[in-house]
C-alpha cells in the first residue's frame, strides 16, 4: 500500500483530509441514492432541504444558509429547476430578486427522503462515527479506517436489513 502523505502530515493537511473524507461520504451517499432510484446528486440535497425548512429563498439567502458560494448555488438551483424540483418566482417587493421554492415534485422528493432515504444515510454515518475517540486526528484516522473497512453504502443496507 502506498504511504498516505496527507494522513502522515496530520494537522498540516487538515483541510485536504476533511475534503477527502467529505468526498468519500458524498460518493457513498450517492451509491445509496442511486440504488434507491433517487434522481439527483447527493450534493443537491442540501439545497432542497434548506428551502423545505426555511421556505422560499433567494440565491444569496440559500448560499448563506448553506455556507457555500453563490455561483455554486446558482448552478445547482438551475439544475434542480430544470429537473422540476424547484421553481423561480420574482420577489413581491423587489422584482430583481428571484426566490426559489419547491415544486410539487420537490415536496414529494423531500417527503420520501425524510421518511426513507435520509434516515438510512444518517444511520450509516452514525454507525461509522460512533465510538470514535481521541484527538481530532485520531478520530479522522478511525473514520477513514472504518470507511475503508466498510463503506457507508454497505453499512446503510446492512442497517436497513437489520431493521426489517
Amino acid at each position: 500500500m502506498a504511504h498516505d502523505v496527507v494522513r502522515a502530515l496530520g494537522y498540516l493537511c487538515l483541510g485536504t483530509r476533511l475534503r477527502r473524507i467529505g468526498e468519500q461520504v458524498q460518493a457513498d451517499s450517492q451509491r445509496i441514492m442511486d440504488s434507491l432510484d433517487v434522481p439527483l446528486q447527493a450534493g443537491q440535497y442540501p439545497l432542497l432541504a434548506a428551502i423545505s425548512r426555511l421556505g422560499p429563498l433567494s440565491v444569496g439567502e440559500l448560499a448563506e444558509a448553506l455556507g457555500v458560494t453563490q455561483p455554486g448555488v446558482t448552478r445547482a438551483a438551475g439544475l434542480l429547476t430544470k429537473a422540476g424540483y424547484l421553481k423561480v418566482r420574482k420577489g413581491k417587493d423587489d422584482q430583481r430578486i428571484r426566490r426559489l421554492s419547491l415544486t410539487g415534485a420537490g415536496e414529494a422528493l423531500i417527503a420520501r427522503s425524510r421518511a426513507e432515504i435520509w434516515p438510512m444515510i444518517e444511520a450509516a454515518v452514525r454507525d461509522v462515527c460512533d465510538g470514535l475517540e481521541g484527538s481530532l486526528i485520531a478520530q479522522l484516522d478511525g473514520l477513514e479506517d472504518a470507511l475503508k473497512e466498510k463503506p457507508l453504502h454497505r453499512r446503510a443496507f446492512e442497517n436497513e436489513g437489520n431493521r426489517r
